[in-house]
Formats: C-alpha cells, sequence, structure tokens
C-alpha cells in the first residue's frame, strides 16, 4: 500500500482489508459503475496511478467547481485500486443521482474500438463491486450496482438508457451498457464473486436519521463531553444513519461500536421501498407539481415526511405518492 498526494494505492488483497476495516456512517444503497474515457490507457504507463488519479482531482475542483474528487476510488489497467473522496462524501458523478452510493471510476475507454481492458482491471473490478455489495448487504440487481448510461444526462432522470445519456461505463463494458447487459454479463460475475448466497437482509426494525448539520462528529460514549471517535471521519449533511440505540437525545449509530451522534442534527426517516414499475419524482406533494425524476420498481427511499398522500424525500424537495411506496417498518 503507498500514499502520494492524499490518495492511497492498493492492490486487490490489501483493498479487501482496507474496505473491510472502513467504518462508515453514512446508509450505502448504490454502487455507480463509470469509466474515465479521458484518461485512457494511452495516458498509463504502468507507474503514473497518483500522477492521474490527482491531474483528475485537478480538473474535477478546477474545471467543474467541486469541492474534491468526484469519483471514491479509481481502478487502473494493472488492478490497482487508487482512492478518491472521502467514503462519508456522497460522490459527483450522476446528476442528481448520487446519494446513498459508492462510485468507481475505471480508467480507460470502455467504447466499441476503444480499450481493450486487460484480465486484471477486469477481476478488480468484479472484486471490488462484490466487497462493496458484501459490506453493505447490497442485492446484485440494476438498482444497487447502476451504470451512468441509464440516467438522462441534463436532468438525472433514469430512463435505461434511452435518451439523451452518456455511454458511460462504456458499450463494451462487459459485452455492454444496457441493462440486459448487466444482467446477463456482469451481474453473474458478481454473484459468482460473493458465492452465489443472497446477502443477509436488512433487519426490518431498524430505525434511520439524516445528518441535517453541515458535519457531524461521532463521538464515543452519548455525551458532548465524550471524546471523537478516531476511526471515523465527521458525517455530511444528507447522510442517513442506521440507529442502533438512544440514550439522552444521543444516537448510536454503530452495532458493535461505542459511536454516537446527537439527535439535534438530525431528522428521523422512514425506509421505504418503490412498488410501481416506474414511479414519477415531483417537485411537490401533488401532481399539478412538475415531474423532477422517476424511480424504477424495488429502488429504495428515505422518506422524512408526508402531506395528502405523498411523501418528501429526505432534505430533498422531492415527492412521491404514497400509495407506489412499502415502507419497511
Amino acid at each position: 500500500m503507498e500514499s502520494k498526494y492524499g490518495f492511497l494505492k492498493m492492490n486487490l488483497g490489501e483493498f479487501e482489508n482496507w474496505v473491510n476495516s472502513q467504518r462508515i456512517a453514512r446508509t450505502i444503497l448504490h454502487v455507480q459503475q463509470h469509466h474515465t474515457w479521458v484518461p485512457n490507457y494511452s495516458h498509463f504507463n504502468g507507474s503514473n496511478h497518483f500522477e492521474r488519479q490527482l491531474a483528475m482531482k485537478n480538473h474535477h475542483v478546477g474545471a467543474n467547481g467541486w469541492s474534491d474528487i468526484g469519483q471514491h476510488f479509481t481502478i487502473f489497467p494493472d488492478g490497482q485500486i487508487v482512492t478518491g473522496r472521502s467514503l462519508e462524501a456522497t460522490p459527483a458523478c450522476i446528476y442528481g443521482n448520487n446519494q446513498h452510493s459508492i462510485c468507481f471510476e475505471h480508467l480507460g475507454n470502455f467504447d466499441v474500438g476503444g480499450d481493450q481492458m486487460t484480465a486484471a482491471q477486469r477481476q478488480a473490478i468484479i472484486k471490488t463491486t462484490a466487497l462493496i455489495c458484501q459490506k453493505f448487504n447490497l442485492p446484485v440487481n440494476p438498482n444497487s450496482i447502476v451504470y451512468h448510461h441509464w440516467f438522462e444526462l441534463g436532468t438525472g432522470r433514469r430512463n435505461d438508457g434511452s435518451g439523451n445519456n452518456k455511454s458511460c461505463p462504456g458499450n463494451n463494458f462487459f459485452g455492454g451498457n444496457k441493462v440486459q447487459d448487466f444482467n446477463q454479463n456482469f451481474a453473474p460475475l458478481i454473484q459468482e464473486e460473493l458465492g452465489g448466497s443472497p446477502l443477509p437482509l436488512v433487519p426490518p426494525s431498524l430505525r434511520y436519521a439524516v445528518v441535517t448539520a453541515n458535519r457531524l462528529n461521532v463521538r464515543v460514549g452519548p455525551s458532548g463531553s465524550e471524546s471523537k471517535a478516531s476511526d471515523r471521519a465527521p458525517v455530511e449533511r444528507g447522510a442517513v444513519l442506521r440507529i442502533y440505540d438512544e440514550k439522552n437525545n444521543w444516537l448510536k449509530i454503530s452495532k458493535s461500536q461505542s459511536h454516537w451522534v446527537y439527535s439535534r442534527y438530525t431528522l428521523e426517516v422512514k425506509r421505504a421501498t418503490v412498488n410501481a414499475t416506474v414511479l414519477r419524482v415531483r417537485s411537490g406533494p401533488g401532481t399539478s407539481y412538475s415531474i423532477v425524476g422517476n424511480l424504477p420498481k424495488s429502488e429504495e427511499v428515505f422518506i422524512a415526511g408526508e402531506s395528502n398522500g405523498w411523501c418528501k424525500l429526505a432534505l430533498e424537495e422531492k415527492w412521491l405518492s404514497k400509495q407506489y411506496l412499502d415502507f419497511v417498518n
């Protein structure tokens, strides 16, 4: 494992140990798959991992105006994995659809006629995706593992690649970038890596809260006088936390560790699943409000409030019809 410019570079074995040791407060529901397109294989010389990652960060911050590099990880042609932004931070990779996500960028151009993916990078993509699914109990399906191509570029609406969409992660990425390509080619490889068995279900009795402060410190006990947890970064606004206990207005956010946050800076939310084939997302609680997106069947959401049969998504001004939601508890 090497470190430079604030990034870590790891091989697959190192990544597995590292990611399993990470304590992440925010709830993860999605793994995003992207290709960089540029830079591609012609820009990689076998030893410039850190320089390429820094160049991407400089572009994302300087040209795009983002606070940091967009992705959490970049996977290089030699199978090495380089870290990006903090895992507690929402990525900046799919417009309007970054919440609750982990983002992978795969260095290369995986459109037809572009780079021929190496065996090392292919194995790293499969293994790292499986490890994230395993860590966060994500089912292997096109709601949990998503391609950038499935979302309209300008609006962020999911249309499964039928409109004005980027080809990302490439129309030759594991045999194609359509949902059917994912189901036929990529999903079986992830499932095989996981041993073919379904992952444990999240307990339906679990409570959730969304962070309303810009950054919320995690402490080792239910009091402001307790020290900050040394192995956790502060939690950022909009993160949805799992609640395992509550004491004196403090919320325990770890099942195995004494890690607590002050409830004053959170808002309790309910977890729900979309039961419609496609559910329209509106800008207000009613059909007279404009459509700002759509959600596929089985997509999971967090609801912060209700009004006249409509449900509000966490801290966003986005609303869903309650009749098309199944609440977990």
